[in-house]
């Protein structure tokens, strides 16, 4: 393994333990947060006479914004360490959203909870925290880290989701970003609590480029399909996140029904994260994520064919739930199985560039949809046909781990 600098070498006190505790309480902030931008949707778009596209479009921005600054915030944290990344990116983020809390035209809407804040998201990212995390455990319980970072980020969604709409009922919209503005910022303390050191205690440093190990990576067809696969979770979340609470009040139903069910998305998913981590630890990782996206599309078809009632809602976001963010611990998993975790951060930030891609075709086509048809029902059923497809992508998957012969020359087994 070769050696680290002084200024990288980590404290004898960041025992894997408080690594692990801090990498949970990042995620959990980070992604509690955005989770409730849906929330504001109705109230905004009311308030300044916006129709919803322009909301959806600003989300959409965010979450491309997101996916593009995530493999330069990767690369960074890959080559510097994650704290200096990560504490940078929870100063853009808590401007953004101050910003969208001032926000008075669609232009400034869509820098400030578009551009602004997706770069801050993308740099306060959890999958920097679980590339973190990921090197302090040896491979045998690196399935159940990942797993265990992806439930803190759904923590944050039961948490922030419930919270955000009693501070929107209490204090309006306005002073509720303010207030999530504030809670960002409690990142930076605990970006500098992680430890610096790129390198993992179970692996041998083969010498290889971060340049190399891209080039690597996109030659590798199993890297390609888990790339293109991860479009579609990228397009059910962030439709289901934006516009889910909306949908629930066209439905006729109370505004606390929508915000309790994504609230629920996330309590269900904090199971199915461990469970995922878990099952990803005894078997293949690429059929886990086919019965993943299979299952989403069943869901989704039994939501549009069930009567719309609160207990239809409850038990769709359930399930859904069980299924939400379960493909982060398999998808990480496959990347760090195949690659090694080295260039972890980067390699996966290129994945998920392509999960933001999904998320800004299904935010914006949620709004654009509706806005000329009146209903969400074309973008639900597109979800069932992107979940079909990528159940079949994954399958051919090549889970071996890549064997390195010597820095100069990898061994490119697939």
């Amino acid at each position: 393994m070769s050696e680290t600098t002084a200024s990288q070498q980590p404290s004898a006190w960041r025992t894997p333990l408080i690594v692990l505790v801090v990498g949970c309480a990042i995620s959990l902030l980070g992604f509690g947060v955005r989770s409730s931008f849906g929330l504001f949707l109705g109230p905004m778009t009311a308030t300044h006479g916006w129709d919803r596209e322009t909301f959806a479009l600003a989300m959409a921005i965010q979450n491309l914004l997101w996916g593009a600054g995530l493999p330069v915030a990767g690369a960074l944290a890959d080559r510097f360490g994650p704290a200096r990344v990560i504490a940078l990116g929870a100063v853009m983020y808590a401007l953004g959203i101050w910003w969208m809390a001032n926000a008075e035209t669609g232009i400034a809407l869509y820098m400030s909870a578009g551009v602004v804040t997706g770069m801050g998201v993308a740099f306060t990212a959890f999958s920097l925290a679980l590339a973190a995390m990921a090197r302090v455990v040896g491979p045998e319980k690196r399935s159940m880290a990942l797993g265990l970072g992806t439930a803190a980020g759904s923590a944050g969604q039961v948490l922030f989701s419930p919270l955000s709409q009693g501070f929107i009922s209490a204090f309006g919209w306005h002073d509720t970003l303010l207030i999530l503005s504030a809670v960002t910022l409690i990142v930076i303390p605990l970006a500098f609590i992680l430890p610096n050191d790129t390198s993992a205690p179970n692996e041998v440093d083969s010498g290889q480029t971060l340049r190399g190990a891209v080039k690597e990576a996109i030659s590798h067809r199993g890297y390609v399909l888990l790339t293109t696969g991860f479009f579609v979770c990228g397009f059910h979340v962030a439709f289901i996140t934006v516009h889910f609470p909306a949908y629930v009040i066209d439905l006729g139903l109370p505004a606390y029904v929508g915000a309790f069910a994504i609230s629920l998305v996330g309590l269900f998913n904090i199971a199915g994260s461990f469970m995922s981590g878990a099952a990803g630890q005894r078997w293949s990782k690429k059929y886990g994520l086919s019965v993943i996206y299979f299952g989403r599309a069943i869901t989704i078809g039994v939501l549009l064919l069930a009567p719309k009632t609160e207990f239809t809602i409850y038990a769709f976001a359930g399930v859904m739930g069980i299924l939400w963010l379960s493909t982060i611990p398999l998808t990480t998993g496959i990347v760090a199985q195949v690659f090694g975790v080295r260039y972890m951060a980067t390699l996966f930030g290129i994945v998920f560039f392509s999960h933001q891609l999904g998320s800004f075709s299904g935010i914006w086509l949620g709004g654009y949809l509706y806005d000329t048809m009146g209903t969400y029902d074309p973008v639900w059923y597109a979800g069932i046909v992107l979940g079909l497809l990528a159940a079949v992508i994954h399958l051919p998957i090549n889970e071996t781990p890549l064997q390195r012969l010597s820095a100069a020359s990898p061994a490119q087994q697939r």
